[in-house]
């Protein structure tokens, strides 16, 4: 029972850290390129903390400012890009899969979503159980509305000479109905 009563603050003290972890790995992610997609848009930072960054693009056009190489209308085909400062080089294989319909959701939006679900989810659920709370032991009266209990009548026989029950003094009528020797 006491495990029951402490899982719903494990899920909470999950939900509370999610954003912390999210964050710290964010921090100790330095040194790597930052890839920021935006439509057909590719904007690619080099992790070199200079200005004079040298990019090697092999063939692709784009716009250079200071650390960023952007990409504009990129088609998303996998490409090879490197940049330098000195005898410092960084290498990136770029697979960036962009579409122009996409309709781009902040982690506000989607979070606010999912909290608008499960509230939504959570009050059916509530009033499922708030109208079949008081009807667990009644009978349905749509299902046999034949009365139940000692009311009940056995309805008269149906008259049929073929299945009459054999009464004393009548044994003559089925008397050619014995075993016969074949």
């Amino acid at each position: 029972m006491r495990l029951e009563r402490s899982l719903p603050l494990l899920g909470l003290l999950l939900c509370a850290a999610l954003p912390l972890v999210s964050f710290l790995i964010g921090v100790s992610s330095q040194g790597e390129f930052l890839v920021e997609i935006s439509g057909t848009t590719v904007t690619i930072t080099c992790p070199i903390e200079n200005e004079n960054v040298q990019w090697d693009v092999s063939g692709r056009k784009g716009v250079f400012e200071e650390r960023k190489f952007i990409i504009k209308d990129h088609d998303s085909t996998p490409a090879n890009l490197s940049c330098s400062l000195g005898d410092t080089k960084r290498q990136l294989y770029l697979n960036a899969r962009v579409c122009a319909n996409c309709e781009e959701l902040d982690a506000l939006t989607v979070a606010g979503i999912i909290a608008a679900d499960l509230l939504i989810t959570l009050g059916v659920l509530i009033l499922v159980h708030y109208f079949s709370r008081g009807r667990k032991g009644r009978a349905s009266s749509a299902g046999d509305s034949r009365p139940r209990g000692p009311k009940m009548q056995r309805p008269p026989p149906v008259p049929n000479p073929d299945y009459e029950p054999i009464r004393k003094g009548q044994r003559e009528v089925y008397a050619g109905l014995g075993p016969r020797g074949y």
